[in-house]
């Protein structure tokens, strides 16, 4: 029987995530402690490459990733990012796209699953009946979305917001609005409400909309009703939308409207104004995200962990900051 990644942590005394850093990424692990994992792996004959046992076992490879919207300028970077952590650990990645559409997302499911060897699921849209389902038939993480029981990424925009929200207070802003653009991820807009009430500022929320650019235009015409200074949205998809919608209000950016985004894409930094935003990595969201999942990989496939080893994580978490750019200035004085 093929050595596993387990029985070399569980040798060397350290943790499976610190076994597959070893091999992947050697920079990462203090040069005594990948030592003693070389040597464990060594004397145990293990190989570093899991795709090959996989296939051994009759798996495939191959990880999933299913994404709400493979159209916004989000998602490219962290499949990239993906596929190149998926290669050095001996696998494949396939990608599908929900359209933020549950039929969809299940359809993709049904589509990918055999195929497979474990599944990340990005803000889905199912039910946490359907998830478990779903994680009780083959390993599985979700992005975005908790669900208790099934291994996780969360994505915190605490400190991204919460330097937002300081930035628009010292520039005098008073009354902002929120262009909600997601129904299932609740948290964030409860997250920018937090925010901006601990410091005294007003926050209308608009929506619940799509994450779409067309969403920020039509929200833009609206903003002006709620008599604001100061927009944040969803995504930067969004806060593109209405960054256009005021050009053609003849509406100044920052002069009498501040917009921030939710993401820093690439567009951010090239749009007319540059875009003010909170930046999610997505290099560490995908290394994060297909480590978790190979460990529940190696976890379901192994049985119970041994003594002293570890379980996968509950759930790793992903910080945020503000980038500023040309978007946000003072408010307009009244």
């Amino acid at each position: 029987m093929a050595v596993t990644i387990r029985e070399v942590a569980s040798a060397a005394g350290v943790s499976v995530s610190t076994v597959s850093r070893a091999f992947t990424a050697p920079d990462q692990v203090q040069p005594r402690t990948r030592q003693r994992i070389l040597d464990a792996a060594a004397e145990l004959g293990y190989s570093p490459n899991p795709a090959a046992r996989s296939l051994r076992g009759g798996g495939t490879g191959t990880l999933g990733l299913i994404v709400p919207d493979i159209a916004n300028p989000f998602f490219p970077p962290i499949i990239k990012a993906m596929q190149a952590r998926a290669r050095h650990l001996g696998y494949t990645v396939l990608v599908a796209d929900s359209d933020e559409r549950e039929a969809d997302e299940l359809a993709a499911i049904a589509a990918v699953s055999k195929r497979v060897d474990g599944l990340i699921l990005w803000a889905s849209t199912l039910t946490e009946d359907r998830l478990h389902e779903l994680a009780g038939r083959m390993p599985l993480v979700v992005v975005n979305r908790h669900v208790p029981g099934i291994p996780e990424v969360r994505i915190s925009l605490s400190a991204g917001i919460s330097q937002a929200a300081e930035q628009l207070k010292a520039y005098g802003h008073r009354r902002c609005v929120f262009i909600n653009a997601s129904r299932a991820e609740l948290s964030r807009g409860k997250s920018i409400q937090e925010s901006f009430e601990a410091l005294d500022l007003s926050l209308s929320e608009l929506g619940p909309y799509e994450p779409r650019f067309e969403t920020g235009v039509h929200a833009a015409t609206l903003v002006a009703a709620h008599d604001a200074t100061a927009v944040i949205a969803h995504n930067d998809l969004v806060a593109l939308g209405v960054l256009h919608q005021m050009a053609n209000l003849g509406v100044g950016v920052p002069r009498d409207v501040s917009v921030i985004g939710i993401d820093d894409t690439l567009l951010a930094s090239v749009s007319t104004p540059s875009l003010t935003t909170i930046r999610i990595d997505p290099e560490e969201i995908a290394t994060r995200a297909g480590d978790l999942l190979i460990e529940t990989i190696s976890s379901s496939t192994t049985g119970s962990p041994g003594r002293g080893l570890e379980v996968p994580s509950p759930f790793v978490e992903i910080g945020s900051r503000l980038i500023p750019r040309a978007s946000t200035g003072p408010a307009p004085a009244h």
